[in-house]
Parts: structure tokens; C-alpha cells; sequence
């Protein structure tokens, strides 16, 4: 029972092999190879020009590399539509949320909860006992319940991206990409969405992008450098802290100010 559990906890959720990604001749990606256990929590950092950006799009069929090749769960990604690899049980949070400001947050998630129904459906029509369990448990793990009925147009900007985090999860994905959840939020709400996303990780697989160190090290288990559109370095935090590559190409600079396009 043991061996089996274990070989469980180290099957391959994602794997990124030999990956190119060229644009007019520039290589944002050069041979990539990166891959990640099924139930773990990744953190990818890099500076600007990295290539993390398009590393995501690649993953959820954004962009089709030119080489290589990207595989979920042993399948291959490449040609697959957008929505094909969503269905396949990959979810992308992008940098800004994605929220619809002028329904309530319980809206927001019973609308993502059953992607067959439209918003008239989801504001008129009554939802099963079950979809109102299930959004209720959200709104409690999103830390919201008590926001629940107000229009998302009120909330903070660290309960949107909470909010987007948890209609996420509606749509069941098993891996979960967030990209750069805590730009422009306090110290309280980038403590909040790290906790958010530590609890999460109970019961997903997680890659996330951010620059905020302070952030990083309160989540990461373990941690990818890109530079130059390859992996510079992996490891603990406290390993790439004191990797002195790292420190030459990355974390001698800010890493407190925003990125610009990665």
C-alpha cells in the first residue's frame, strides 16, 4: 500500500520536453525541459524576458511551439485547441482578474460552476442543491462568504483575485496556472491568496508565476528559474537564494517593482 501511494504522489502531472517557442527568428523558449509532480505546488520565477509568459501559453494552447513538445497527464498538448486542453482539466488564472463586476460573487462561481448555463440562467434560474453546496464551500475557502450578495464591482482588488481564484477551481481543473496573483495588493492580501493557494494545494497541482520574493517564500515547496527561455536553476527558496547564478541574473535586481512583459 505504501510503494502504491508513492508512486501515486510521483506520477508526472506536467512535462515540458525540448521546448522552442520562435517568433520572427527570436527564441523566447530554447529547449526547455521542466516538469512537475501531480499534487505539487510550483513556483516559476524569472526576470523580464524570461520567457514565462509564453511558457503558459504554450501549456494552454495559446501558442504552438516550434519545436518540442508539451505533455498533461502523458498526453500530448500540441495542435490542441484552447478549450480542448481547459477541458482536459487545465485552468489559467491570468494577471488581472477576470470577474463579472456586475453580478455578486455567488453569482460569479454558480456561473463558473456549470459552464452550460449562460448569466440569464444562472441570475433567474434556480441552482440544485448541490451547486449551492459546492458554492457555498467556495465562498468559505475563498475567505468571501460574508461578501457573497454584493455586486464583485465593491470588492478589493485581493477579494477579485480571491474571487477569480475560486471560479477557477469551479470549473474543476486538476492543474491550477496563476499568474502573478499578488501584483498590486497588500502586505494582508498577498498573505491571504498565498494561504488561499497553500490550501488549494491540498487537493490540486499549482504553477505559479510571481516576482514577489516575500511572496514566494511564504508558498514555494520548490522553485524554477527561467532565464533566457530555458531553466537557470531549481530548488528550494533558500537553494535559489544562494545560488549565485540566480543572484547575477535575477535577484540582484528589484524584484519588488511590477514586470513588464515576461
Amino acid at each position: 500500500m505504501k510503494e502504491t501511494l508513492t508512486a501515486n504522489i510521483m506520477t508526472k502531472i506536467l512535462e515540458i520536453q525540448n521546448l522552442t517557442v520562435s517568433f520572427d527568428g527570436f527564441k523566447a523558449l530554447k529547449h526547455l525541459n521542466f516538469s512537475m509532480n501531480e499534487g505539487e505546488l510550483r513556483v516559476v520565477i524569472g526576470p523580464n524576458g524570461a520567457g514565462k509568459t509564453t511558457f503558459l501559453d504554450v501549456i494552454t494552447g495559446k501558442v504552438q511551439p516550434t519545436e518540442g513538445r508539451a505533455l498533461f497527464k502523458q498526453k500530448n498538448l500540441r495542435s490542441l485547441a484552447e478549450h480542448q486542453i481547459a477541458r482536459m482539466g487545465i485552468g489559467r488564472k491570468f494577471q488581472t482578474p477576470r470577474v463579472y463586476l456586475n453580478l455578486t460573487p455567488r453569482e460569479n462561481l454558480e456561473l463558473s460552476c456549470n459552464r452550460t448555463k449562460g448569466v440569464f440562467d444562472t441570475l433567474f434560474g434556480k441552482p440544485s442543491k448541490g451547486e449551492r453546496k459546492t458554492v457555498s464551500g467556495l465562498l468559505e475557502t475563498i475567505g468571501l462568504t460574508t461578501k457573497a450578495d454584493i455586486q464583485a464591482s465593491l470588492l478589493s482588488h485581493g477579494e477579485k483575485q480571491r474571487l477569480e481564484i475560486g471560479m477557477l477551481v469551479a470549473q474543476s481543473p486538476t492543474l491550477l496556472l496563476v499568474d502573478e496573483p499578488v501584483a498590486g495588493l497588500t502586505d494582508e492580501e498577498t498573505y491571504q491568496v498565498g494561504e488561499l493557494l497553500i490550501a488549494l494545494a491540498q487537493t490540486h497541482s499549482i504553477l505559479v508565476i510571481e516576482h514577489d520574493m516575500e511572496f514566494v517564500r511564504q508558498i514555494a515547496r520548490q522553485v524554477t528559474v527561467l532565464h533566457e527561455g530555458t531553466v537557470l536553476f531549481e530548488g528550494t527558496m533558500d537553494e535559489v537564494q544562494n545560488d549565485q547564478r540566480v543572484i547575477d541574473v535575477y535577484l540582484g535586481q528589484s524584484t519588488n517593482s511590477t514586470e513588464g512583459a515576461s
